[in-house]
């Protein structure tokens, strides 16, 4: 078993050591506490230091523990921060601030903390004075383009407002909150400090080796921020191209897969790295034949048989190369991509769930060519398949969960080089027709919008719109007509699909509440009463109802939903997908 040294220690004690010379490697991420983390950090400091904001009521006994420290010595004889950095650059930015504001009394109890801070931050010569030159941290994270401002911030105490750095920030807020204790409690301001540095604890865990620090780093849950499921993937990774000397090699290619991930992946939760290996999980379980419909955790998955998968230069160029196909489907790249595929991947990114992602990015890892290319057809065909699929069985039955069985089951298919068929769920005609119908397509159902993103797009002669374009549902009976005329014989049909279409955002705020015939300029364009031309309606179903019809009653909703429903059932049969 691998030798940690564990003793805690008071931030005195750990910071003024003279072997304690820290350093923030290269594959850490960047400095993230933003201002509510160093309030909560202030705010609980201070309460202990100074409770119910009476000083004399502190018992010096007491200690306050601020969470671990890991760390490990590496080759260069640096202790490299492993976990723990956010809040260890944190109390730095505060001690910083702390000294600042003490460069000004002289007396010999202000002089005493003054010195014993200097310690905590710069490294000391042999007769304990501060060497101001050399601090007691250094940042090298690849990623961190302004870790110059943290250390520049240490070395001068101070933060211009032309820095807009996370240090420079909460640097700033520290020297306010000191200026305010100072201020309204200047008795206080003198125990705070001396009791921040001997009685707030850190548990510094030092570890015998990288090795055993990483695996530590893996597992620790910690009061900072959590770790995101690729801060732990790319520690394992770091692991591996340390021990093959390629380590600033890789440092660059996380640096640059981070920055492209972070510019195409917006996941509700977690990070864009995470959204990543989810993506590529769904391919590596599919070699692994799982079809279960319970997923398991991503890390759980990437921490079978000790991170296997992170342990070798396939998976990390799969992953490279993953991205890649994900950028050119989001920026819409016509060399990539021909005019129907780029149609059919617009529909797709309107998909109700997002199980969608994972059948394809399966199918791309199992079909690309050499040069990344697929066969144009066969994408073809794929994509409508699944489109067909997931729309229907979205309202046959709802819940992404339940989409799990049939989706899983065919990734095993494109494993093993079959077509893609959903052969054991097909869909009997009367049983869909019966489920559109009773189906309420209210504007907070995802598939509301995915079908009149398919409808639109269905159009030969709709013109492929840009993903950035923001779409909001048109009810083109608008409601406030039918509330005021009362001219429907069923007022739901106003959530009809007959009655919606996709539309801009932009336009769809000034058409809302008009009647058809004053919505018409809406859809097709016009010039303000400040001659500003205002451009209309991509959409191309909308500007040719403008161009045909002088109003929009019940019949044309009535007219419009079935022509909706029929062009559906044949895109499901078209796509074998009826028994």
């Amino acid at each position: 078993m691998s030798k940690l040294n564990i003793d805690q220690k008071s931030i005195k004690a750990l910071f003024s050591d003279n072997k304690s010379d820290f350093l923030i490697p290269d594959y850490q991420r960047p400095y993230a506490w933003s201002i509510i983390e160093c309030q909560t950090l202030w705010e609980d400091t201070f309460s202990f230091a100074i409770p119910e904001n009476d000083y004399q009521k502190f018992n010096p006994g007491d200690e306050y523990f601020l969470g671990p420290i890991v760390t490990f010595k590496n080759s260069d004889n640096k202790l490299e921060i492993i976990d723990g950095q956010q809040r260890l650059t944190t109390l730095m930015l505060l001690l910083r601030a702390l000294y600042t504001h003490y460069l000004v009394a002289q007396d010999a109890q202000t002089v005493k903390t003054r010195e014993e801070i200097a310690k905590c931050i710069w490294k000391t010569d042999e007769f304990s004075n501060p060497i101001m030159e050399q601090l007691k941290i250094n940042s090298l994270v690849a990623t961190d383009e302004v870790k110059d401002e943290f250390l520049s911030i240490l070395l001068k105490g101070e933060a211009p407002d032309n820095m807009h750095s996370n240090y420079a920030v909460n640097y700033r807020y520290f020297q306010g909150k000191i200026k305010e204790l100072i201020n309204k409690m200047p008795s206080s301001f003198m125990y705070f400090p001396v009791r921040l540095m001997n009685n707030c604890i850190l548990l510094p865990i030092e570890a015998e080796s990288q090795d055993t620090a990483l695996t530590i780093f893996s597992t620790l849950n910690n009061r900072g921020l959590p770790l995101s499921d690729a801060d732990i993937f790319k520690a394992q990774f770091y692991k591996y191209y340390t021990l093959k000397g390629k380590k600033d090699d890789f440092v660059l290619r996380w640096s640059k897969l981070n920055t492209l991930c972070e510019k195409i992946f917006h996941p509700i939760s977690g990070t864009p790295m995470d959204e990543l290996f989810t993506k590529y999980m769904y391919y590596e379980r599919a070699k692994m034949r799982i079809d279960s419909s319970t997923t398991e955790a991503l890390r759980k998955f990437y921490e079978k048989d000790n991170y296997i998968l992170l342990k070798n230069d396939t998976t990390f160029a799969n992953l490279e190369d993953l991205a890649s196909f994900w950028n050119d489907v989001f920026s819409q790249n016509e060399d990539r991509f021909s005019q129907r595929v780029l149609r059919a991947l617009y529909v797709l990114c309107y998909a109700p769930n997002s199980m969608w992602g994972y059948i394809l990015s399966v199918y791309y890892m199992k079909n690309r060519q050499s040069d990344g290319s697929l066969d144009e057809a066969d994408l073809f065909t794929f994509l409508n398949k699944i489109t067909a699929f997931t729309w229907a069985y979205a309202v046959t039955n709802p819940g992404v969960n339940s989409l799990r069985t049939p989706m899983y089951a065919e990734m095993i298919n494109i494993i093993d080089g079959n077509p893609v068929e959903f052969e054991k769920f097909k869909f009997d005609k009367a049983s869909l027709s019966t489920s559109f119908g009773n189906y309420e397509f209210r504007n907070t159902r995802p598939i509301t919008k995915s079908i009149l993103t398919w409808w639109a797009l269905s159009d030969d002669a709709q013109k492929l719109p840009s993903l950035e374009t923001a779409f909001e549902i048109e009810h083109i009976y608008a409601k406030n007509r039918c509330d005021k005329e009362k001219s429907l014989s069923d007022p739901k049909k106003i959530e009809s699909l007959g009655n919606k279409a996709i539309l801009e955002k932009r336009i769809n705020i000034r058409a809302s509440d008009y009647r058809f015939i004053d919505k018409k300029k809406y859809y097709d364009g016009y010039e303000n009463s400040y001659g500003v031309s205002k451009e209309g309606t991509i959409n191309h179903e909308l500007r040719s109802m403008s161009a045909e019809m002088m109003d929009f009653i019940e019949t044309n909703i009535d007219a419009r939903r079935e022509k909706i429903l029929e062009r559906f059932y044949k895109y499901i049969e078209n796509n074998g997908l009826m028994r």
